[in-house]
């Protein structure tokens, strides 16, 4: 089996800002497995928060022995970008030898479309009002926030942008435990439905004494199985991205252990192409959340892209994975 990883670049539509800075292009690795009979691909997004870069990340790959499969794979890299891209490239090989479609090789149910959150970046109330005007005729909006009482001002001002949309919220690890006391009454009472990692990974011990009054859900917190058991008692959702997990094997297997241990499920991604959001989408079936639009934000995407309509994101296409 031959392995050939890339790194491709696409441009924003339009400047992304989220607390820990801006972009204006999305920097991708995409990994072609050659089987012989078939080629199968996937793509990750490796990200600095996690100590991980475009050079890092494909050294992991490039490491890779010959010879191996999505179970010896586990043992082979960690969770993480370089994973989640050889094992969804992995399931699509897969797929398209045995011409049985992933979703039935995972033992899922038929796909369906499902409502995804659009993100709004994080701005000024001005700015973020104009973006909410814009995207009003989406059901749900997934508000980035900085930190400081000027994210009261943040949600009124898009509540008033979009005021039938359903609202959640994204500190990315900008508030403390202060904030959390005077924000979370103000923001469920203009409609917000949950507020995604308010504390730090690693400083967010003090979720065991706080009154959920908004719902929490662990981002940075939460990888994989491996982390439920630091998340008792601190979260109510975990969010799952592939580009955490490492691959869609890990996906769904966290998606079955933390409903079982009584969390909501929220499906996320990094700012990718359609073909690292395809897999998401089998692992997004049922969620509490799903946010998966990536694609959306940028200004070129992969051919042919996943299909978003007013029904949602649908599974993707088998020309373009699994």
């Amino acid at each position: 089996m031959k392995c050939n990883v890339t790194a491709d670049t696409f441009p924003l539509a339009r400047v992304f800002t989220i607390a820990h800075g801006s972009r204006t292009e999305a920097r991708v690795l995409t990994v072609r497995l050659d089987g012989g009979e078939a080629l199968g691909w996937g793509e990750c997004v490796p990200y600095a928060r996690y100590g991980e870069t475009l050079e890092s990340v494909t050294g992991q790959i490039q490491e890779l022995p010959d010879q191996f499969d999505r179970h010896a794979l586990y043992d082979l890299l960690p969770a993480g970008a370089a994973r989640n891209a050889v094992d969804c490239a992995l399931w699509d090989l897969e797929a398209k030898r045995t011409r049985i479609p992933v979703w039935k090789r995972a033992g899922i149910t038929r796909p369906k479309p499902e409502v995804t959150a659009y993100t709004l970046s994080l701005a000024d109330p001005a700015a973020m009002q104009k973006q909410a005007v814009e995207n009003a005729h989406r059901p749900l909006l997934k508000t980035k926030l900085g930190g400081g009482e000027e994210d009261v001002a943040r949600i009124e001002a898009v509540r008033k942008g979009a005021p039938g949309a359903r609202i959640i919220v994204d500190a990315n690890e900008g508030w403390t435990p202060e904030l959390y006391k005077t924000l979370a009454p103000v923001l469920v009472r203009l409609g917000v439905e949950m507020v995604e990692q308010p504390l730090p990974a690693g400083e967010d011990d003090a979720l065991l004494e706080l009154d959920h009054v908004l719902p929490v859900c662990a981002d940075e917190s939460c990888h994989d199985r491996d982390s439920l058991p630091g998340l008792k008692g601190k979260y109510n959702i975990v969010n799952i991205k592939l580009d955490k997990t490492g691959g869609l094997t890990e996906a769904l297997a966290l998606r079955t252990a933390a409903r079982e241990a009584g969390y909501g499920v929220m499906v996320g991604c990094m700012v990718g192409s359609s073909l690292a959001i395809a897999p998401a989408t089998l692992v997004a079936q049922g969620a509490l959340f799903t946010d998966l639009d990536g694609p959306l934000l940028l200004a070129e995407d992969r051919v042919p892209p996943i299909t978003f309509d007013d029904a949602g994101i649908h599974p993707p296409d088998a020309a373009l994975w699994g």
